[in-house]
């Protein structure tokens, strides 16, 4: 692919050649954030610049807080793999993404540089402004696929990017005591958690069975919003938290 203008005015333009056409003229209604999982930005760049990788973002965000377009925001990006939210399964037509150069999981999760996080910040609410993308449809890739992905993790500030108008957040209810169900349960309880967790906008499977993919959910759903401990019990503390986000979304006319 060519040089193009790129979409963010502060941002510089590397090119991918991974990215296609938006299936059925879809325009963009979603932000999915990312942490690249690479030892490296040079390294992680590379390779979403690599036709062989079969993977690309729209930006890539390096630990100093460059802010790099890799493809138009009018393409499709190859960045959101299988994955579901809301019952949509063609997340990259339906989104715009963002690579966040840090080694992740895999390298002990180290902290987001504050240059970096305030990079994300602006590109976010540039993207958000001009998109309209409501603040529940910014999410993390564990997010709609809870069962492959852990990124962008815990230690990513989801509640300093919502202080900053970017995204859904509310205060996490304490970690404690009282009734959980792990892996395992089953019953009318599991069933109901899974239909808040659904309503949220999770893949799950409303069955009443507290499954390996409800355990992955939770774990998910924790990382974002409940990051204190995640451990993939729904614990009061995680359910609480889900029952004050569902009470906060917005109503619709």
């Amino acid at each position: 692919m060519s040089a193009f203008e790129p979409d963010f005015a502060a941002a510089r333009v590397c090119p991918s050649p991974n990215h296609g056409d938006r299936k059925q003229g879809r325009s963009p209604d979603m932000l999915i954030l990312h942490y690249t999982g690479m030892p490296t930005a040079q390294a992680a760049l590379d390779w979403l610049c690599t036709e062989e990788s079969h993977v690309s973002s729209h930006y890539f965000i390096d630990e100093a807080g460059v802010i790099t377009q890799l493809v138009p925001e009018a393409r499709r990006a190859w960045h959101a793999g299988q994955s579901t939210w809301k019952g949509e399964t063609d997340i990259n037509s339906a989104s715009i993404g963002i690579e966040i150069a840090n080694p992740g999981h895999g390298a002990g999760s180290p902290p987001f540089p504050d240059v970096q996080i305030k990079s994300v910040i602006a590109l976010c609410r540039d993207i958000i402004a001009r998109n309209a993308i409501a603040a529940e449809r910014v999410l993390g890739h564990s997010d709609i696929a809870p069962m492959r992905k852990q990124d962008p993790g815990e230690v990513f500030p989801w509640n300093r990017l919502h202080a900053e108008g970017i995204g859904h957040w509310v205060e996490p209810l304490p970690v404690g005591g009282g009734r959980f169900f792990q892996e395992g349960d089953v019953g009318q309880p599991v069933e109901a958690l899974q239909t808040m967790l659904a309503l949220y906008g999770y893949d799950v499977d409303v069955d009443g069975s507290f499954s390996t993919q409800m355990t992955a959910t939770i774990s998910a759903f924790q990382r974002h919003f409940r990051p204190e401990r995640v451990d993939g019990i729904a614990d009061a503390s995680t359910i609480g938290t889900l029952h004050k986000l569902l009470s906060a979304l917005p109503t619709v006319a």
